[in-house]
């Protein structure tokens, strides 16, 4: 059974993904599956430990930022409201 989930990425990084997805003949929701999947495949102990193949580093440039912010509902609804128009 699939489960929905919102996630939030840059969007340049968004459309490459579509564009290598759709190149490869795979939607994008499966895509990101198959990249969760390989990873609960075993545990790793830091990102550095995660192993990125070709394809992945193909969709990045320079270096990851991982930022988190606060959110509200409210703004987390009102930028996928926005998204939708």
């Amino acid at each position: 059974m699939d489960t929905k989930i919102t996630l939030s990425f840059d969007k340049d990084v968004v459309k490459q993904a579509k564009e290598f997805a759709n190149a490869h003949h795979i939607s994008l929701s499966r895509l990101t599956e198959f990249i969760y999947r390989q990873l609960a495949h075993k545990t790793y102990d830091s990102l550095e430990e995660l192993p990125i193949s070709d394809w992945v580093n193909m969709l990045a440039e320079g270096s990851v930022e991982y930022q988190r912010s606060p959110r509200s509902r409210k703004a987390v609804k009102d930028e996928y409201l926005a998204t939708r128009k």
